[in-house]
């Protein structure tokens, strides 16, 4: 990152982790106990450690970073709010994610290194449905925290993303911005306000080309949907498969 990047993105973490604390302080004895009423139904009991989450890998980035991504997950489950960890993405989901930039170099990204990995909400579920549990039955203060929170990561990534590309250098990056998991995206779904709140923040910018939406990683779908696309594109190659697919999945989710 130049100068510039690094203090844009230091100044976006320092008010993030102030803003976890925050809602952590301010909700955690309302969200524990609907965040375990929420699991029961499907989820096999775990230790509910953070109920609001921080990530804390973007403490481990530092000027000398190259950030080729901004990549946005739906919402910290299981593994995330472990104590020992307090990262988004170190699940199946995040090993899948990890092992496809492995395995493709040509991207030229770690995904552990060159990856500034957020969330559509920092309040953590054991899986992403279980927002519209604490949504219906947390009465509106809860309701409101959810929807609050939704336009506060909004506004806050596509500022960092907006900033970050404005002062890269010539030679330096400017990270793209992918959306991945978009099913709650739809119309109904429980991230809406993300999605209205991101949109209006690109109005007229010519950086909203640097968006992209795809299929989770989770259960391999993204995978999926790449090698079938590929499979329905011949002569293309990765980096552009994945452009146009991502273009295609804007169009069809946030347009």
């Amino acid at each position: 990152m130049t100068k510039e990047q690094f203090k844009i993105f230091d100044d976006f973490r320092r008010e993030f982790k102030k803003y976890c604390q925050t809602l952590n302080t301010k909700y955690s004895a309302i969200l524990r106990p609907l965040q375990i009423e929420a699991s029961k139904k499907d989820t096999p009991e775990y230790p509910l450690e953070t109920c609001v989450v921080y990530n804390t890998a973007l403490d481990e980035l530092t000027e000398n970073s190259e950030i080729h991504l901004i990549v946005i997950g739906d919402n910290p489950g299981k593994d995330e709010q472990l104590l020992k960890n307090n990262k988004y993405l170190v699940g199946q989901s995040g090993k899948i994610a990890t092992g496809f930039f492995a395995k493709n170099p040509e991207l030229k990204t770690d995904f552990r290194k060159n990856v500034i990995i957020l969330n559509k909400t920092p309040v953590h579920t054991a899986k992403t449905n279980h927002l519209k549990f604490l949504s219906k039955n947390g009465g509106e203060q809860i309701q409101k925290l959810i929807e609050d929170s939704q336009i506060f990561m909004a506004e806050q990534t596509a500022k960092l993303h907006k900033n970050l590309c404005e002062n890269a250098n010539e030679s330096g990056w400017q990270p793209e911005l992918w959306l991945v998991g978009y099913a709650e995206l739809k119309p109904k779904g429980i991230f809406t306000e993300y999605r209205d709140t991101l949109k209006k923040c690109y109005e007229n910018s010519p950086l909203w080309e640097k968006v992209f939406v795809f299929q989770h990683f989770s259960m391999n779908r993204f995978s999926i949907d790449l090698k079938a696309f590929m499979q329905n594109h011949k002569n293309v190659s990765l980096q552009n498969a994945i452009h146009e697919l991502g273009k295609m999945h804007k169009n069809e989710i946030l347009l």
